[in-house]
């Protein structure tokens, strides 16, 4: 009896002990996740201290949700494109380089909406006859200040002429004429070449060429005025690098339709005989910017040899086969958003747009004298998925970049060529350098 009550005294004893134990260690516990959370809001306040400092040592100027909106508008004017070609592969689609720059803008509003800015593409595009002055007249009324332009080289000339006769700062963007005389003797200050010319095209493709040991060329050049233009742009190019062209010959676009029932009978009788005779050659290279024959060689030569230029191992800024860098999710993105692959004039659109949402990023401006002055200087560059950032040449506005050599399939090679030099840029050894060029802004 004396037991069993000294037993329940001693546990009625215990138990208030056992309580307070309890206590002293949820308190610690409390005090524990106390200290964590303490502690990870300063590691976050500090984590958001560091990156907005990195921001500001970026030059981007971070706008938040009180400051007042930006908003860039983006003009894009683009004239037909034919669909005159060989290969129905080859006819453009409707929303043929504007679906680049759509993709770009959704792009850079990823971005700008945490940056108190918002980007718009204005679409104007033209039919046979439409007159291009027009087109941009009307997006300068509106005050859209920033404008794609997707023309031949004369009518952006008069569109670029027409900007700068106005009373406010205007900035176009070159996204398809390939023209080296825009970059040259007929240089504005402006129009932003995104847009390679001939002459990169031409080096990429010498270069390689080159690099493989294939210095002997016969070259077959179309009867238009832009076959002759990239006809001259790859003279230039072998004589820069050391090829030689041991032939040359004109075809002569006699007009007619580019397909037809029996155009396979046709074209394999005919090529061989076009393209025989000529001396000992390593290449034939095809200058058929107008797309009249040049697919038609391959395969068919009288001699066995490869063919590079307008058709087969094909020079280009960009082609729907490029997946190195990144490069795959832009095309997978692309794919999504236009059921189709991204080409050249699309991607060179893209390049624009995404220049300019940098730009604005930077600068925290839609101005267009500020975003130029800040692209022409010597802290922008834009990644574009090619393996090296993209600058642009102070002295004509042209943008730097690499030349993809693609045979249609898949890329074979990217220019510039391991071994050719440069003491500012190995991509200034594509095109015409500095001490060659005969622009002069104004």
């Amino acid at each position: 009896m004396n037991l069993q009550a000294e037993a329940f005294s001693s546990g009625a004893d215990r138990a208030p002990h056992k309580k307070n134990a309890l206590k002293q260690r949820d308190g610690a516990i409390f005090r524990f996740r106390e200290i964590g959370r303490r502690l990870r809001v300063r590691v976050y306040v500090s984590m958001l201290a560091l990156a907005l400092l990195a921001l500001d040592f970026a030059g981007v100027k971070v706008a938040f949700a009180a400051d007042a909106q930006i908003d860039v508008k983006i003009g894009f004017v683009r004239g037909p494109h034919s669909r005159d070609t060989i290969s129905i592969l080859d006819i453009p689609a409707d929303d043929d380089g504007i679906a680049g720059a759509r993709l770009a803008a959704e792009d850079n509003n990823t971005t700008g909406k945490f940056l108190g800015q918002s980007f718009e593409i204005e679409d104007v595009k033209l039919k046979d006859g439409d007159d291009p002055l027009k087109a941009f007249q009307s997006l300068a009324d509106k005050g859209v200040g920033l404008i794609l332009v997707d023309l031949p080289a004369n009518q952006l000339l008069a569109v670029a002429d027409a900007a700068r006769n106005k009373n406010k700062d205007i900035l176009l963007f070159n996204t398809s004429a390939y023209d080296d005389s825009l970059r040259e003797e007929n240089c504005r200050a402006d129009v932003i070449h995104v847009a390679p010319t001939y002459s990169m095209l031409a080096d990429g493709l010498t270069q390689y060429l080159v690099w493989k040991r294939w210095p002997r060329w016969f070259m077959i050049k179309g009867s238009h005025p832009e076959d002759e233009l990239f006809a001259e742009a790859l003279r230039h190019s072998a004589k820069k690098f050391g090829a030689k062209i041991v032939e040359e010959r004109t075809y002569q676009d006699t007009g007619g339709g580019r397909r037809s029932d029996s155009g396979s009978v046709q074209t394999q009788r005919l090529i061989p005989t076009a393209t025989q005779g000529a001396p000992s050659y390593d290449v034939l290279i095809a200058a058929d910017e107008s797309d009249v024959f040049a697919n038609y060689l391959p395969y068919r030569t009288y001699d066995p040899r490869p063919v590079a230029g307008s058709a087969g191992l094909k020079p280009t800024s960009w082609d729907p086969s490029h997946e190195q860098w990144g490069a795959y999710q832009l095309q997978s993105r692309f794919f999504k958003l236009a059921s189709r692959g991204m080409n050249a004039r699309d991607n060179q659109a893209w390049v624009a747009v995404r220049m300019i949402g940098e730009a604005a990023n930077r600068t925290g401006s839609n101005d267009p004298k500020t975003l130029r002055d800040y692209m022409t200087g010597p802290d922008f560059s834009i990644a574009a998925f090619k393996g090296q950032k993209q600058t642009l040449r102070h002295w004509n506005q042209q943008l730097r970049q690499p030349i993809l050599l693609g045979d249609g399939r898949m890329i074979v090679s990217v220019s510039p060529q391991e071994g050719f030099l440069h003491q500012v840029s190995e991509l200034d050894t594509l095109g015409f350098d500095q001490p060659e060029t005969k622009c002069k802004l104004q």
